[in-house]
């Protein structure tokens, strides 16, 4: 490269090159071979830009360096006519959002709010801004900070990200920051949360309690103390798949968090809705979300952990039917059983288990929506894992659909990080 370029470098192995060559943005501590200060003389800093390149000289990119974490260098350009200043990044975040409007803008049920008001703006790597996630509830995004590049950044990315929002007439009024994740404590960041306010400019005066809309179905949302940013709004469109098989149906949630599944079952028409969670906390809002809809006289609500609660159904019939069964259609809808690769063996086994519990609870006609929400726990070893289940219990398996998440959360090729959740509709046969 024989243009001069402010940044420090960052010196990798050949195979790190070949990683980032097909796509993979990240390079790992072991493939750094050395640091070098820029032409200027500027050095490495710890969340700083650096240019990245392979030990025979050959520019790989430019990324955000993280002297702390495993994940040494996130590359965010392999273009070497990118100037890394505002325009850069407003146009990432300009991308994002346009590709959220062309995918979701148009996919509204009749009658109800666009798929934008309630979506994934900025889905980290697949989005070109590794360590940051923004969903937008209405009026209000919850962003997540995960890397020292992205924490230094945030005054810039913030107001550019509000701007980009209010050019195309989206009415957002914060931006809510939930940086408690464990994954900062790698980056050596502290664990915080509260409104972001830009320099000296006082506190906003706003409840972190929102009530918003998806899929016409208003939830009242803690984006302060609920998993994750408040809500799981990568099942979206999964969710209305459900709703279009419960009519006339009697259907079980299991792992009902607020109870999504349960009043996108309801409002299609489900004779009864049992919702079932081992979190007190959770039962009580998805009780709450149903007054909110006026569902509450076909939905049911137990506090269990669903492992015992399955078992418990299958053993003892007039349980079963105290509970609201038998049911024609389960959701499981489980927490990720596997957060690395090592023990994903033993979450294979989870899963084969949890299906096979609710096809032995199923006749035949019945309906099954099953799902994995960890990217170790690949498409084929769900799916092999459910034929598992299925032959467990003597039964077969007519697929109806096979799902993925949302398009908000877009799966970047290369990266497979980004491809983690797959969805199954089946009928027993």
């Amino acid at each position: 490269m024989k243009q001069k370029r402010p940044y420090p470098k960052v010196v990798v192995t050949r195979k790190a090159a070949k990683a980032l060559a097909g796509g993979h943005p990240w390079v790992f501590e072991g493939e750094v071979v050395r640091t070098e200060p820029s032409s200027t003389g500027t050095t490495v800093q710890n969340g700083g830009l650096v240019d990245v390149f392979e030990e025979n000289g050959t520019w790989q990119g430019a990324g955000l360096i993280s002297s702390q974490s495993r994940i040494r260098v996130r590359v965010v350009t392999r273009n070497a006519n990118d100037r890394m200043d505002e325009d850069f990044w407003r146009r990432r975040l300009r991308w994002a959002w346009e590709h959220r409007v062309t995918t979701m803008g148009s996919r509204a049920l009749p009658g109800c709010e666009p798929d934008t008001n309630c979506c994934r703006v900025i889905f980290s790597e697949a989005d070109g801004l590794p360590g940051l996630v923004v969903d937008r509830y209405e009026d209000v995004l919850v962003s997540q900070v995960g890397t020292v590049g992205m924490e230094r950044l945030k005054p810039v990315i913030y107001p550019l990200l509000m701007d980009v929002l209010r050019e195309t007439g989206q009415d957002v009024v914060g931006i809510y920051e939930r940086n408690d994740t464990p994954s900062r404590s790698l980056e050596g960041l502290p664990s915080e949360k509260g409104w972001w306010t830009p320099g000296d400019t006082a506190p906003l005066d706003l409840s972190p309690r929102r009530i918003v809309e998806e899929n016409g179905i208003r939830y009242d949302v803690d984006l302060e103390n609920s998993q994750k940013t408040g809500f799981f709004l990568d099942q979206k469109y999964n969710r209305r798949a459900v709703r279009e098989l419960a009519r006339r149906k009697r259907v079980l949630d299991c792992f009902s968090h607020v109870g999504p599944f349960g009043l996108n079952a309801a409002a299609g028409g489900a004779d009864f809705v049992r919702c079932v969670d081992v979190s007190q906390t959770a039962c009580d809002l998805a009780a709450e979300n149903a007054r909110l809809n006026g569902f509450d006289d076909r939905m049911a609500f137990s506090c269990a952990n669903v492992m015992e609660y399955l078992p418990g159904l299958a053993r003892d019939r007039q349980l079963l039917r105290a509970e609201g069964g038998p049911f024609d259609l389960i959701v499981l809808d489980p927490p990720a059983f596997t957060k690395s690769r090592s023990t994903v063996e033993h979450a294979s086994r989870g899963y084969r288990e949890i299906n096979a519990l609710a096809l032995r609870l199923l006749p035949r006609g019945g309906y099954l929506a099953t799902c994995s929400c960890s990217h170790f726990m690949t498409r084929d070893l769900l799916a092999r894992a459910i034929a598992q289940a299925a032959h467990d219990t003597g039964v077969q398996l007519k697929q109806v659909e096979e799902r993925q998440q949302a398009p908000d959360h877009p799966i970047l090729w290369g990266v497979p990080e980004t491809h983690y959740l797959d969805f199954f509709l089946f009928q027993v046969v």
